[in-house]
């Protein structure tokens, strides 16, 4: 995710990368010298002492995140923090409170709002074109845990934090799914399931999405505590319903989030692997797949594409939109908050601990608004 952040970074006007700290100095070092980097450090607190720097990504670990963005916003930095925020609820609203305390622009990198269809369907039900919203159902599936011998740091508790499916990528489904509908979700009933009770190891460090090319030695037996598979049924707003599932181990599913919002009018249908398509279902007349043309989005929607009809705009553009976004906020104080923060954060973490009670209970939970 640092190379993502690295290459995105460079896409953004009057945006200057300057250091990078990584765990050891010397892939640090390769990397900001790949990037023309002055500096790189082992030790990210000695970049925070540096007065000129403005702002900092975090790009860690989860279970790294709370200390690391405290830390820089006690030093004055704007934060921008890939998700999720931290591992608790606690944590995530001690960093929403002294981020508003010191009055730093702050940021959780939830960039799936930012494909330009994305934006579209948010600017549909905004003007009412669906209707009211019945149902939101969708799946996030992956196949890149599918195997024993497949391992990741987030697999691990002390790294990743205690929920892996559901905060990896469900995080992902369920803040767009309140993005684009503009509802809240206020109850849900979860249910978790991991597949291998052990998986083993390599003895060396591999890179997310990388352990498939590895081979069946040097590698140990550790026991996970995270889950493979997650199902959620939920309630949103006063009357809308819906249902959803994120796996890590869905052969074929190389990142396949499919999101369906169903109104009264009409329903939309998105995946994210074939982002420049958008599905619109109507019940008395015919469906149609709309292709992403600035020309004819929703007004509101037609600054989230750079590129006109026929030209893809997939992930990596994503990151664009968003830094672009916060960084203006940065340069103009007065600029509107077009980016999800920490508040955001924190919101998915509320909805992160309702779904490990709810399956701890075998049962529904009511989500406090926060």
């Amino acid at each position: 995710m640092g190379r993502v952040h690295l290459e995105a970074l460079r896409r953004v006007e009057g945006v200057e990368v300057v250091a990078i700290a990584g765990r050891e100095l010397e892939s640090a070092k390769r990397l900001s010298a790949g990037f023309g980097i002055e500096h790189a450090e082992s030790d990210y607190r000695k970049i925070l002492q540096d007065a000129s720097i403005d702002a900092v990504h975090i790009c860690t670990p989860n279970a790294m995140h709370y200390q690391m963005a405290k830390d820089a916003l006690l030093a004055g930095k704007h934060v921008l923090c890939e998700k999720p925020l931290a591992t608790s609820v606690e944590q995530a609203r001690e960093l929403v409170n002294l981020a508003r305390e010191r009055a730093l622009r702050n940021c959780v990198c939830h960039n799936l709002r930012y494909y330009p269809m994305a934006q579209q369907m948010r600017s549909m039900v905004e003007d009412g074109e669906l209707g009211r919203i019945l149902v939101v159902q969708g799946t996030y599936s992956q196949d890149w845990l599918l195997y024993e011998t497949d391992w990741n740091w987030r697999i691990d508790v002390k790294a990743g934090g205690p929920a892996r499916a559901m905060a990896d990528i469900g995080s992902h489904w369920f803040d767009l799914a309140e993005h684009v509908t503009g509802l809240r979700v206020r109850s849900l009933c979860a249910d978790l399931q991991t597949f291998y009770p052990t998986r083993k190891k390599p003895k060396r460090n591999v890179e997310t999405f990388a352990g498939k090319l590895l081979s069946g030695e040097d590698v140990e037996d550790i026991p996970v505590e995270t889950e493979d598979y997650g199902a959620v049924m939920f309630h949103m707003g006063e009357t809308t319903r819906g249902c959803m599932t994120a796996s890590q181990v869905a052969a074929g599913c190389k990142n396949s989030l499919n999101f369906e919002v169903f109104g009264t009018k009409s329903s939309l249908r998105w995946n994210q692997e074939r982002p420049d398509e958008l599905w619109i279902g109507k019940r008395d007349s015919a469906n149609h797949v709309m292709l992403k043309d600035p020309a004819l989005m929703q007004t509101q929607a037609r600054s989230y594409a750079d590129l006109p009809g026929g030209h893809s705009e997939g992930y990596d553009d994503t990151f664009k939109q968003l830094f672009r976004r916060f960084y203006h906020s940065i340069a103009n104080h007065s600029a509107p908050i077009e980016y999800p923060q920490m508040v955001d954060g924190l919101r998915q973490m509320v909805l992160l601990s309702a779904e490990l009670e709810s399956h701890r209970k075998h049962g529904w939970v009511e989500i406090a608004e926060r």
